[in-house]
């Protein structure tokens, strides 16, 4: 049996302001999907949640981080695990970009917007 990789360029998938948006649904039986964050200092999403967990690795810089009721500074490095259902949001709080990849443990990326 023959398989053969998918190659995907960045500038291929989905933009939306400082991400690209990769949803699994869009690749056959791939059963996750990401966004790849390029962030500027000072911005981020507001407060969301997902019915399913995210990982997000943190490649370059730094983000303060609201998980829940509880606030942390991560830095390139650090994976933060957010649990399926929790309320979160990030800001770039460095001088310099903020680069990490989120991984959503879904086809599809669903995003329940609180504020």
């Amino acid at each position: 049996m023959t398989t053969a990789a998918t190659i995907i360029s960045r500038e291929d998938l989905p933009r939306d302001g400082n991400t690209f948006n990769f949803e699994g649904r869009h690749y056959g039986d791939t059963d996750v999907s990401f966004i790849w964050v390029e962030m500027p200092p000072g911005d981020g999403p507001r407060l969301h949640r997902h019915a399913y967990a995210e990982i997000i690795i943190v490649q370059e810089g730094r983000a303060t981080f609201t998980v829940g009721e509880t606030g942390c500074e991560v830095q390139a490095g650090h994976v933060v695990i957010i649990p399926a259902g929790t309320p979160h949001a990030f800001f770039n709080s460095g001088s310099g970009p903020l680069r990490q990849i989120d991984l959503h443990l879904s086809r599809m990326i669903l995003t329940e917007w609180l504020v």
